[in-house]
């Protein structure tokens, strides 16, 4: 009998999921039109969002991030540093490592590609308080730990 209430919630699950999915497919075009406004591809907010001013991070470590081999890590930061979104600086322990970091035109830029992604599709704002403190709560309990990602 067990294994029926499993086969439940995992069927429920997977429902839920498709609603999931469904609507941040749906919303997408809200999501494009903030990167056709910045001029940004989804690899490049994808890149911005993962660097910070500062030290940097070496290119093998992004390319590991972004699931990428080194080349195509290489050909997404040559697009940020040339919209001078990044910049590459030699490691000083190793002058062969590159890292790559945010200029602050690209933390601006990181700043407002935030702003409008979080901007809430009009869907959500149909929704009155309780149902939206609902959805609020159970997505914090799926959000993985402050400082493990989640910005």
């Amino acid at each position: 009998m067990a294994g029926d209430g499993s086969k439940r919630k995992e069927a429920l699950a997977e429902e839920v999921w498709r609603h999931c999915f469904g609507f941040f497919m749906r919303t997408r075009a809200q999501r494009d039109r903030v990167l056709e406004r910045l001029g940004l591809t989804p690899n490049d907010a994808r890149a911005l969002s993962s660097l910070e001013v500062g030290a940097g991070k070496v290119m093998r470590a992004l390319a590991e991030e972004w699931g990428c081999d080194a080349s195509n890590a290489t050909w997404m930061v040559d697009r940020l540093e040339a919209r001078g979104l990044a910049a590459r600086t030699a490691d000083p322990k190793d002058r062969r490592v590159k890292r790559v970091a945010l200029t602050t035109r690209g933390a601006k830029a990181r700043r407002q590609l935030q702003e409008g992604m979080y901007e809430p599709p009009p869907e959500l704002l149909q929704l009155d308080v309780a149902e939206l403190e609902q959805l609020r709560a159970i997505f914090e309990r799926l959000a993985p730990p402050r400082g493990t990602g989640d910005r």
